[in-house]
Protein backbone atom coordinates (compact mmCIF):
# COMPACT_ATOMS: atom_id res chain seq x y z
CA UNK A 1 0.00 0.00 0.00
CA UNK A 2 1.44 3.40 -0.94
CA UNK A 3 2.04 5.86 1.87
CA UNK A 4 -0.58 8.59 2.21
CA UNK A 5 -0.55 11.51 4.64
CA UNK A 6 -2.58 11.24 7.80
CA UNK A 7 -6.00 12.88 7.90
CA UNK A 8 -6.34 14.40 11.37
CA UNK A 9 -9.29 16.47 12.60
CA UNK A 10 -10.15 18.11 15.90
CA UNK A 11 -12.81 15.99 17.63
CA UNK A 12 -13.38 18.07 20.76
CA UNK A 13 -11.91 19.22 24.03
CA UNK A 14 -11.85 17.40 27.37
CA UNK A 15 -13.19 19.09 30.53
CA UNK A 16 -9.51 19.64 31.43
CA UNK A 17 -9.02 21.61 28.20
CA UNK A 18 -7.04 19.01 26.26
CA UNK A 19 -7.72 18.89 22.52
CA UNK A 20 -8.78 15.48 21.21
CA UNK A 21 -8.14 14.41 17.63
CA UNK A 22 -9.67 11.83 15.34
CA UNK A 23 -7.55 10.23 12.61
CA UNK A 24 -9.19 8.81 9.50
CA UNK A 25 -7.67 5.74 7.86
CA UNK A 26 -8.70 4.69 4.34
CA UNK A 27 -7.91 2.01 1.80
CA UNK A 28 -8.22 1.90 -1.99
CA UNK A 29 -11.63 0.17 -1.79
CA UNK A 30 -13.24 3.01 0.16
CA UNK A 31 -13.20 1.43 3.61
CA UNK A 32 -12.78 4.03 6.33
CA UNK A 33 -11.76 3.64 9.97
CA UNK A 34 -11.72 6.52 12.44
CA UNK A 35 -9.42 6.32 15.47
CA UNK A 36 -9.40 8.76 18.38
CA UNK A 37 -6.50 9.56 20.70
CA UNK A 38 -8.93 9.60 23.62
CA UNK A 39 -9.10 5.99 24.80
CA UNK A 40 -7.35 4.76 21.62
CA UNK A 41 -10.95 4.37 20.43
CA UNK A 42 -12.27 3.08 17.16
CA UNK A 43 -14.84 5.81 16.54
CA UNK A 44 -16.27 4.41 13.33
CA UNK A 45 -15.82 1.72 10.68
CA UNK A 46 -17.40 2.13 7.25
CA UNK A 47 -17.54 -0.94 5.00
CA UNK A 48 -19.59 -1.74 1.87
CA UNK A 49 -22.46 -4.18 1.53
CA UNK A 50 -22.82 -6.58 -1.41
CA UNK A 51 -24.11 -3.70 -3.56
CA UNK A 52 -21.18 -1.45 -2.69
CA UNK A 53 -23.13 0.78 -0.30
CA UNK A 54 -20.96 2.04 2.55
CA UNK A 55 -22.28 2.13 6.11
CA UNK A 56 -20.81 2.60 9.56
CA UNK A 57 -21.18 -0.77 11.31
CA UNK A 58 -19.73 0.20 14.72
CA UNK A 59 -21.75 1.59 17.63
CA UNK A 60 -20.59 4.88 19.10
CA UNK A 61 -21.30 8.59 19.40
CA UNK A 62 -21.30 11.60 17.08
CA UNK A 63 -19.34 13.87 19.42
CA UNK A 64 -16.61 13.58 22.04
CA UNK A 65 -19.10 14.26 24.82
CA UNK A 66 -20.69 10.83 24.37
CA UNK A 67 -17.33 9.09 24.43
CA UNK A 68 -16.33 10.86 27.67
CA UNK A 69 -18.94 8.84 29.56
CA UNK A 70 -19.09 5.78 27.22
CA UNK A 71 -20.50 3.34 29.76
CA UNK A 72 -20.68 0.41 27.29
CA UNK A 73 -17.00 0.84 26.21
CA UNK A 74 -17.93 1.35 22.54
CA UNK A 75 -14.78 0.97 20.42
CA UNK A 76 -12.49 1.18 23.42
CA UNK A 77 -8.97 -0.05 24.03
CA UNK A 78 -9.33 -1.72 27.43
CA UNK A 79 -6.55 -1.95 30.03
CA UNK A 80 -4.79 -2.84 32.12
CA UNK A 81 -6.95 -5.90 32.38
CA UNK A 82 -9.90 -6.47 30.06
CA UNK A 83 -12.87 -8.46 31.36
CA UNK A 84 -13.48 -9.34 35.02
CA UNK A 85 -11.35 -10.01 38.09
CA UNK A 86 -13.14 -11.64 41.02
CA UNK A 87 -13.82 -9.32 43.96
CA UNK A 88 -11.31 -6.82 42.58
CA UNK A 89 -8.39 -8.67 44.14
CA UNK A 90 -5.46 -10.80 43.03
CA UNK A 91 -2.21 -12.06 44.53
CA UNK A 92 1.11 -11.78 42.70
CA UNK A 93 4.44 -12.97 44.14
CA UNK A 94 2.88 -13.27 47.59
CA UNK A 95 1.36 -9.78 47.70
CA UNK A 96 -2.36 -9.08 47.40
CA UNK A 97 -3.52 -6.12 45.30
CA UNK A 98 -6.92 -4.47 45.63
CA UNK A 99 -8.67 -2.94 42.63
CA UNK A 100 -11.92 -1.04 42.14
CA UNK A 101 -15.10 -3.11 42.08
CA UNK A 102 -16.90 -1.23 39.31
CA UNK A 103 -19.26 -3.97 38.09
CA UNK A 104 -21.75 -6.19 39.92
CA UNK A 105 -23.38 -8.86 37.72
CA UNK A 106 -25.81 -10.89 39.77
CA UNK A 107 -25.29 -8.37 42.58
CA UNK A 108 -21.75 -9.69 43.09
CA UNK A 109 -19.06 -6.96 42.85
CA UNK A 110 -16.02 -7.48 40.62
CA UNK A 111 -13.38 -5.48 38.79
CA UNK A 112 -14.16 -4.79 35.13
CA UNK A 113 -12.11 -3.47 32.20
CA UNK A 114 -9.34 -1.78 34.15
CA UNK A 115 -11.36 0.02 36.80
CA UNK A 116 -12.81 3.48 37.25
CA UNK A 117 -10.32 5.23 34.96
CA UNK A 118 -9.03 2.54 32.64
CA UNK A 119 -7.11 2.95 29.41
CA UNK A 120 -10.37 3.80 27.62
CA UNK A 121 -10.67 7.03 29.67
CA UNK A 122 -7.21 8.54 29.17
CA UNK A 123 -5.64 10.54 26.35
CA UNK A 124 -3.08 8.51 24.41
CA UNK A 125 -0.10 10.04 22.60
CA UNK A 126 0.02 9.67 18.82
CA UNK A 127 3.58 8.69 17.92
CA UNK A 128 3.11 7.85 14.23
CA UNK A 129 0.33 8.36 11.70
CA UNK A 130 -0.29 7.93 7.98
CA UNK A 131 -3.30 7.55 5.74
CA UNK A 132 -3.69 3.88 6.63
CA UNK A 133 -2.09 3.48 10.08
CA UNK A 134 -1.81 5.17 13.47
CA UNK A 135 0.26 4.24 16.52
CA UNK A 136 -0.61 5.48 19.99
CA UNK A 137 1.09 5.01 23.35
CA UNK A 138 0.16 5.42 27.02
CA UNK A 139 2.13 4.93 30.23
CA UNK A 140 0.19 3.83 33.29
CA UNK A 141 2.11 4.65 36.50
CA UNK A 142 2.84 2.26 39.35
CA UNK A 143 -0.29 1.93 41.50
CA UNK A 144 -2.63 3.17 38.76
CA UNK A 145 -6.09 1.78 39.58
CA UNK A 146 -4.32 -0.45 42.14
CA UNK A 147 -2.11 -2.32 39.67
CA UNK A 148 1.59 -2.79 40.45
CA UNK A 149 4.42 -1.47 38.29
CA UNK A 150 4.55 1.23 35.65
CA UNK A 151 3.28 -0.19 32.35
CA UNK A 152 3.83 1.32 28.90
CA UNK A 153 1.31 0.24 26.26
CA UNK A 154 1.43 0.82 22.51
CA UNK A 155 -1.49 0.24 20.13
CA UNK A 156 -1.36 0.37 16.33
CA UNK A 157 -4.39 0.41 14.04
CA UNK A 158 -3.73 -0.45 10.39
CA UNK A 159 -6.30 -0.53 7.56
CA UNK A 160 -5.03 -2.66 4.66
CA UNK A 161 -6.05 -2.84 1.02
CA UNK A 162 -7.11 -6.45 1.71
CA UNK A 163 -10.02 -5.21 3.82
CA UNK A 164 -8.37 -5.87 7.18
CA UNK A 165 -8.45 -3.61 10.21
CA UNK A 166 -5.49 -4.75 12.31
CA UNK A 167 -5.23 -3.80 16.01
CA UNK A 168 -1.87 -4.65 17.55
CA UNK A 169 -1.04 -4.05 21.20
CA UNK A 170 2.26 -4.32 23.04
CA UNK A 171 3.17 -3.59 26.65
CA UNK A 172 6.21 -3.62 28.93
CA UNK A 173 6.47 -3.06 32.66
CA UNK A 174 9.15 -2.11 35.18
CA UNK A 175 7.80 -4.50 37.84
CA UNK A 176 5.74 -7.70 37.83
CA UNK A 177 2.12 -6.96 36.96
CA UNK A 178 -0.87 -8.45 35.13
CA UNK A 179 -2.08 -7.33 31.72
CA UNK A 180 -4.86 -8.21 29.28
CA UNK A 181 -5.30 -5.46 26.69
CA UNK A 182 -8.58 -5.86 24.79
CA UNK A 183 -10.34 -4.12 21.91
CA UNK A 184 -14.05 -3.63 22.56
CA UNK A 185 -16.02 -2.61 19.45
CA UNK A 186 -19.74 -3.30 19.04
CA UNK A 187 -20.70 -4.48 15.56
CA UNK A 188 -23.94 -4.57 13.60
CA UNK A 189 -23.14 -5.72 10.06
CA UNK A 190 -26.48 -4.59 8.70
CA UNK A 191 -25.38 -0.97 8.92
CA UNK A 192 -28.71 -0.14 10.58
CA UNK A 193 -28.29 0.14 14.37
CA UNK A 194 -32.06 0.17 14.84
CA UNK A 195 -32.06 -3.57 14.09
CA UNK A 196 -30.80 -6.43 16.24
CA UNK A 197 -28.00 -8.87 15.47
CA UNK A 198 -30.20 -11.88 16.26
CA UNK A 199 -30.36 -12.79 12.56
CA UNK A 200 -26.57 -12.63 12.11
CA UNK A 201 -24.85 -15.97 11.61
CA UNK A 202 -21.90 -16.68 13.91
CA UNK A 203 -19.16 -19.29 13.78
CA UNK A 204 -16.59 -19.67 16.57
CA UNK A 205 -13.39 -21.73 16.31
CA UNK A 206 -14.01 -23.08 19.79
CA UNK A 207 -15.02 -26.50 21.08
CA UNK A 208 -15.09 -25.33 24.72
CA UNK A 209 -16.18 -22.34 26.77
CA UNK A 210 -15.71 -21.10 30.34
CA UNK A 211 -18.77 -21.57 32.58
CA UNK A 212 -19.19 -18.85 35.18
CA UNK A 213 -20.65 -18.16 38.59
CA UNK A 214 -23.66 -15.91 39.02
CA UNK A 215 -21.13 -13.05 39.14
CA UNK A 216 -19.90 -13.98 35.63
CA UNK A 217 -16.52 -15.07 37.00
CA UNK A 218 -15.16 -18.29 35.44
CA UNK A 219 -15.49 -21.29 37.72
CA UNK A 220 -12.24 -22.74 36.41
CA UNK A 221 -14.03 -25.45 34.44
CA UNK A 222 -13.43 -25.73 30.68
CA UNK A 223 -16.69 -27.17 29.35
CA UNK A 224 -17.52 -28.64 25.92
CA UNK A 225 -19.98 -26.73 23.77
CA UNK A 226 -21.31 -29.86 22.06
CA UNK A 227 -25.04 -30.35 22.59
CA UNK A 228 -25.51 -26.90 24.17
CA UNK A 229 -26.63 -23.44 23.00
CA UNK A 230 -22.94 -22.44 23.28
CA UNK A 231 -22.09 -24.48 20.18
CA UNK A 232 -21.10 -22.21 17.28
CA UNK A 233 -18.65 -24.64 15.72
CA UNK A 234 -20.84 -24.49 12.59
CA UNK A 235 -22.59 -21.32 11.37
CA UNK A 236 -25.59 -20.65 13.61
CA UNK A 237 -28.11 -17.81 13.72
CA UNK A 238 -27.41 -16.01 16.99
CA UNK A 239 -31.03 -15.83 18.09
CA UNK A 240 -31.85 -19.48 17.41
CA UNK A 241 -31.19 -20.89 20.90
CA UNK A 242 -31.30 -17.81 23.14
CA UNK A 243 -34.61 -18.87 24.65
CA UNK A 244 -33.39 -22.26 25.85
CA UNK A 245 -33.29 -23.06 29.56
CA UNK A 246 -29.52 -23.31 29.95
CA UNK A 247 -27.60 -22.11 32.98
CA UNK A 248 -24.96 -20.10 31.11
CA UNK A 249 -27.66 -18.19 29.23
CA UNK A 250 -29.57 -17.49 32.44
CA UNK A 251 -26.51 -16.19 34.29
CA UNK A 252 -25.26 -14.08 31.38
CA UNK A 253 -28.66 -12.72 30.36
CA UNK A 254 -27.78 -14.33 27.04
CA UNK A 255 -24.30 -14.62 25.60
CA UNK A 256 -21.56 -12.98 27.66
CA UNK A 257 -18.88 -15.66 27.99
CA UNK A 258 -15.35 -16.52 27.01
CA UNK A 259 -14.91 -19.26 24.42
CA UNK A 260 -11.67 -21.26 24.45
CA UNK A 261 -10.15 -21.04 20.99
CA UNK A 262 -8.62 -24.09 19.37
CA UNK A 263 -4.83 -24.11 19.74
CA UNK A 264 -2.97 -22.74 16.75
CA UNK A 265 0.30 -21.14 15.87
CA UNK A 266 0.34 -17.37 15.44
CA UNK A 267 -2.69 -15.40 14.32
CA UNK A 268 -5.61 -17.79 13.62
CA UNK A 269 -9.28 -17.52 12.77
CA UNK A 270 -11.38 -17.09 15.91
CA UNK A 271 -14.80 -16.10 14.60
CA UNK A 272 -16.83 -15.40 11.49
CA UNK A 273 -19.98 -13.28 11.40
CA UNK A 274 -22.30 -12.94 8.41
CA UNK A 275 -25.32 -10.72 7.90
CA UNK A 276 -27.45 -12.48 5.27
CA UNK A 277 -29.36 -9.33 4.33
CA UNK A 278 -26.45 -6.98 3.57
CA UNK A 279 -24.00 -9.71 2.61
CA UNK A 280 -21.35 -8.24 4.90
CA UNK A 281 -18.95 -10.75 6.44
CA UNK A 282 -16.52 -10.09 9.28
CA UNK A 283 -13.81 -12.59 10.18
CA UNK A 284 -11.93 -12.18 13.46
CA UNK A 285 -8.38 -13.50 13.77
CA UNK A 286 -6.11 -13.41 16.82
CA UNK A 287 -3.13 -14.88 18.64
CA UNK A 288 -4.98 -14.92 21.99
CA UNK A 289 -6.38 -18.03 23.75
CA UNK A 290 -9.96 -16.80 24.14
CA UNK A 291 -12.74 -14.70 22.65
CA UNK A 292 -15.55 -13.13 24.65
CA UNK A 293 -18.77 -13.17 22.67
CA UNK A 294 -21.19 -10.63 24.11
CA UNK A 295 -24.61 -10.09 22.55
CA UNK A 296 -25.00 -6.59 24.06
CA UNK A 297 -28.07 -7.65 26.01
CA UNK A 298 -27.44 -4.96 28.63
CA UNK A 299 -27.77 -2.02 26.23
CA UNK A 300 -30.81 -0.15 27.49
CA UNK A 301 -32.17 1.70 24.45
CA UNK A 302 -31.99 5.00 26.36
CA UNK A 303 -28.65 6.71 25.72
CA UNK A 304 -28.55 8.21 22.21
CA UNK A 305 -25.71 7.10 19.96
CA UNK A 306 -24.76 8.04 16.40
CA UNK A 307 -27.50 9.86 14.54
CA UNK A 308 -29.54 10.01 17.74
CA UNK A 309 -30.26 6.28 17.67
CA UNK A 310 -30.75 4.89 21.17
CA UNK A 311 -29.04 1.52 20.98
CA UNK A 312 -31.40 -1.22 22.10
CA UNK A 313 -30.59 -4.56 23.66
CA UNK A 314 -28.82 -6.89 21.19
CA UNK A 315 -28.45 -4.18 18.56
CA UNK A 316 -24.78 -5.19 18.26
CA UNK A 317 -22.31 -7.88 19.22
CA UNK A 318 -18.79 -7.86 20.64
CA UNK A 319 -16.05 -10.37 19.89
CA UNK A 320 -13.27 -9.49 22.33
CA UNK A 321 -10.13 -11.54 21.77
CA UNK A 322 -8.33 -11.88 25.07
CA UNK A 323 -6.57 -13.82 27.76
CA UNK A 324 -9.03 -15.60 30.02
CA UNK A 325 -11.15 -13.57 32.48
CA UNK A 326 -9.96 -13.69 36.10
CA UNK A 327 -6.68 -15.26 34.98
CA UNK A 328 -4.76 -13.61 37.87
CA UNK A 329 -6.79 -15.78 40.27
CA UNK A 330 -6.89 -18.95 38.16
CA UNK A 331 -3.54 -20.81 38.18
CA UNK A 332 -4.72 -23.30 35.54
CA UNK A 333 -5.53 -20.53 33.02
CA UNK A 334 -2.92 -19.08 30.62
CA UNK A 335 -0.86 -16.66 32.68
CA UNK A 336 -1.57 -12.93 32.50
CA UNK A 337 1.61 -12.02 34.39
CA UNK A 338 4.05 -9.64 32.71
CA UNK A 339 7.54 -9.29 34.18
CA UNK A 340 10.33 -6.80 33.49
CA UNK A 341 12.23 -7.70 30.33
CA UNK A 342 9.19 -9.37 28.77
CA UNK A 343 6.86 -7.90 26.14
CA UNK A 344 3.12 -8.54 26.08
CA UNK A 345 1.72 -8.80 22.55
CA UNK A 346 -1.82 -9.08 21.23
CA UNK A 347 -2.87 -9.05 17.57
CA UNK A 348 -6.50 -8.75 16.51
CA UNK A 349 -7.60 -8.66 12.87
CA UNK A 350 -11.07 -7.76 11.59
CA UNK A 351 -11.28 -8.92 7.97
CA UNK A 352 -14.24 -7.53 6.03
CA UNK A 353 -15.76 -8.95 2.85
CA UNK A 354 -19.14 -9.59 1.19
CA UNK A 355 -20.92 -12.58 -0.25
Amino acid sequence: MSERPAVIDLFGTTPAGQEIRVLTLTNRHGLRAQVCDYGALLVGMEVPDRDGRLADIAHGFDTLEGWLVNGPYFGATIGRFGNRIQSGRFTLDGRTYTLATNNDPGGIPCHLHGGLIGFDKVVWQVVAASGNSVTLTHTSPDGDEGYPGALTATVTYTLTDDGELIWQAEATADAPTVVNLVHHSYWNLSGDPRTTILDHQLTLAADHYLPTTAGLIPTGEIAPVAGTPMDFTLPRVIGDRLGEDFEALRLGNGYDHCWVLRPGGGVCLAARVRDPKSGRVMEVLTDQPGVQFYDASFLDGVTPGKGGVAYASRSALCLETEGFPDAPNQPDFPSSVLRPGETYRHTLVHRFSVE
